[in-house]
């Protein structure tokens, strides 16, 4: 159920109200508040700062303390490279977040820093050049308000007292007329008593309608004067209100690492990577490396060959005069990874992405015979050539 406001709660919301003497404190306060703020957004992100410069850290830690575990550990091809793309992500992210760090604190910092010197101007004695001139624009629009309000207070209390007196007086009057025990000529004085109390009440209502209409008069001056001084004082609030939003949105370009192109790229190639993982490629690398399909020097019949000399580098002749060939059966299929001009006539030259055949393994001076599908055969370097 609803209840009517007291005339003490209605009295009270009025001297709370901007209008009456001395409420613009607030608005004045408010200019070293938003000095405060800046001071305080600051230092916060500061703080965050420090967080985003430790967590680059403990990035980098981590992958320095996993990478010589993951170089040596037993997994191979596609899915080593994906495990590896982990650390090197990590560092990536490592630097992005220590970019982070420096933009919050040289950036954002130095920005409020910067604008907050130049729009708040200290006072030699404390406050602020900006504060003073809006509570000196107000009390100057106040002084002759409070002085109109402090005359009608008075009158207004004189004529609530000349009420209560001549409300006692028409009490006494009411209480001597027709009561026996009062004589005549004390209820005519009661009566003359009430009568110049009922005259003086009367004079003192009229000055204070007279005063209360002055005071009516003055207001709507009273109310363009303050509400121009209100209006500079929220035309300053909204330029701080302005700059701070978009100090906030700057930092949080910053802090929003989702948006960032330098993230979406380092997670976009750990995503690819994981998905190149291949385990059929995986399991022909290991097969051709360790299993059946790595080249093999199967027994066979070595003829004795009386011992020649040979081209330095290219041993063909092995220990006293006997040539060991090491035969492989049917060959091993191997790429070329670079271009190769034979420089003698028993060297095979080749284009890079070529294939042939590799028909002897490897000897001591890093040589390996083959033959391409020309059916020219010869030495080429071994390092030049990756198996398919």
């Amino acid at each position: 159920m609803s209840t009517l406001p007291s005339e003490n709660s209605i009295e009270d919301a009025s001297n709370r109200s901007f209008w009456m003497p001395g409420n613009y404190q607030p608005t004045v306060k408010r200019t070293e508040d938003a000095f405060q703020a800046c001071n305080d957004i600051v230092a916060c992100f500061q703080e965050r700062a420090r967080v985003e410069r430790q967590y680059a850290q403990q990035l980098s830690e981590w992958s320095t303390k996993w990478k010589p575990v993951v170089d040596s550990s037993p997994l191979y091809g596609s899915l080593l490279k994906a495990w590896q793309c982990f650390l090197s992500s990590a560092d990536r992210l490592a630097s992005l977040h220590a970019s982070i760090c420096r933009s919050l604190v040289s950036e954002d910092g130095d920005r409020v820093r910067t604008w907050q010197k130049d729009t708040f101007h200290k006072k030699l004695f404390g406050g602020f050049k900006e504060s003073q001139d809006i509570e000196t624009g107000f009390t100057r629009a106040q002084k002759p308000w409070a002085k109109r309000l402090k005359k009608l207070d008075k009158v207004r209390r004189a004529y609530h007292k000349v009420s209560r007196k001549e409300h006692a007086a028409r009490e006494r009057e009411l209480h001597a007329q027709g009561n026996p025990d009062v004589a005549i000529d004390k209820q005519k004085k009661i009566q003359e008593e009430r009568e110049l109390v009922q005259q003086e009440a009367e004079k003192v209502r009229a000055r204070y309608e007279k005063v209360l209409e002055e005071v009516n008069r003055y207001v709507p001056r009273y109310m363009e004067e303050m509400e121009s001084i209100f209006d500079q004082s929220q035309d300053e609030e909204r330029k701080r209100i302005v700059f701070l939003k978009q100090a906030l949105l700057s930092i949080h370009k910053h802090l929003d690492i989702t948006n960032n192109e330098s993230v979406r790229a380092v997670y976009n190639e750990l995503h690819n990577t994981l998905m190149a993982i291949d385990e059929h490629e995986d399991l022909r690398w290991w097969k051709n490396t360790y299993g059946p399909g790595m080249p093999t020097d199967w027994p066979h019949f070595q003829e004795w060959i009386p011992e020649k000399k040979t081209k330095k580098g290219k041993k063909e002749v092995e220990k006293k005069g006997t040539i060991e060939k090491s035969v492989m059966i049917g060959g091993v299929r191997v790429r070329a990874l670079y271009d190769y001009v034979g420089q003698e006539t028993d060297e095979l030259s080749f284009k890079a992405g070529e294939e042939f055949l590799k028909i002897e393994d490897e000897d001591d001076q890093g040589w390996c015979r083959g033959i391409n599908d020309g059916g020219c055969e010869g030495l080429y370097p071994a390092n030049y050539v990756e198996v398919v």
